[in-house]
C-alpha cells in the first residue's frame, strides 16, 4: 500500500491535463502536504488524498504522474519566504525579528522536513522542489540581512562567522527535536540570537540581559 508501485495508475492516462481553479489546485497541494506531516511520506497516497478532497485519484494521476512529482509541485506551490520585509537598519534587530518568524512557523515546515527526509535522498526533484520551497528562499533573505549589515558597517567585511550563520539558524530548527523532543520556538530561537548568533558576530546583547543576568531564561535544553 506505501510501496512506489502502489502509487502507480493502473492505467496510462494519455489525454492532456484537465483544467483545475487555482483554489482546487491549492486544496490538493494542502492536502497532500499535510498528510505527510501527520502521517509520513511513504504513507501516504494519490488514493488517500484523493479520498480527503473527494476527487477521483484519475483527477491527480491527470495532472501529476507520479506522488513525487505530486509532492514536488506542492512543495513548489507552497513556496513563501518567512524573512521577506524584514529591514529595521539595523543586524541586530533584523536577527532578532527573524529568529522571531522561524520560530512561529518551525513546527510546521520541521516536521515536513523531518516526514521527507528519506524520501529526498532517493528523488533528485523531490530535494530539489524542498530547497526550493523551504531552504533556498529563506537562506538569500538571511544574507541579504547580513549584507546590508556589512554594508552599514556593523560587522566587518570577511568577518568568518558570517559565512555559518544560515547553518546556526536553521542548524538548530533542524536539531533541537533530535536532542530533546521540542520544536525550536519563537523564544527558544530568540534566545539562541542573543546568546549565540550575536555575539558571534560582535554584536550586542540585549542591555537589559547583560546587566542582570539572571533576568535570561533558564536553560531548558
Amino acid at each position: 500500500m506505501t510501496s512506489q508501485a502502489a502509487d502507480e495508475p493502473e492505467t496510462v492516462v494519455a489525454s492532456r491535463r484537465s483544467k483545475l481553479t487555482p483554489e482546487r489546485e491549492q486544496e490538493f497541494f494542502d492536502a497532500v502536504l499535510d498528510q505527510i506531516r501527520h502521517c509520513g511520506y511513504e504513507s501516504v497516497t494519490m488514493e488517500g488524498v484523493a479520498a480527503s478532497t473527494r476527487c477521483s485519484k484519475s483527477t491527480l494521476y491527470r495532472q501529476w504522474k507520479t506522488k513525487p512529482q505530486f509532492v514536488a509541485a506542492a512543495l513548489r506551490a507552497s513556496r513563501k519566504v518567512r524573512f521577506a520585509g524584514i529591514d529595521t537598519g539595523s543586524l541586530t534587530e533584523d536577527l532578532r525579528q527573524a529568529a522571531r518568524a522561524a520560530g512561529d512557523w518551525s513546527g510546521k515546515d520541521t516536521r515536513l522536513l523531518q516526514s521527507l527526509g528519506h524520501a529526498v535522498t532517493d528523488d533528485r526533484e523531490l530535494a530539489e522542489a524542498l530547497r526550493e520551497a523551504l531552504v533556498h528562499p529563506e537562506i538569500a533573505a538571511l544574507q541579504e540581512m547580513l549584507e546590508r549589515g556589512v554594508a552599514r558597517g556593523e560587522v566587518p567585511a570577511g568577518h568568518p562567522a558570517l559565512e555559518y550563520i544560515p547553518a546556526m539558524m536553521f542548524g538548530v530548527l533542524r536539531v533541537r527535536p533530535v536532542l530533546c523532543g521540542q520544536y525550536a520556538d519563537a523564544d527558544y530561537l530568540a534566545g539562541f540570537v542573543e546568546a549565540v548568533v550575536l555575539p558571534a558576530l560582535g554584536l550586542t546583547r540585549n542591555p537589559a540581559e547583560q546587566a542582570d543576568p539572571d533576568t535570561r531564561p533558564p536553560f531548558t535544553g
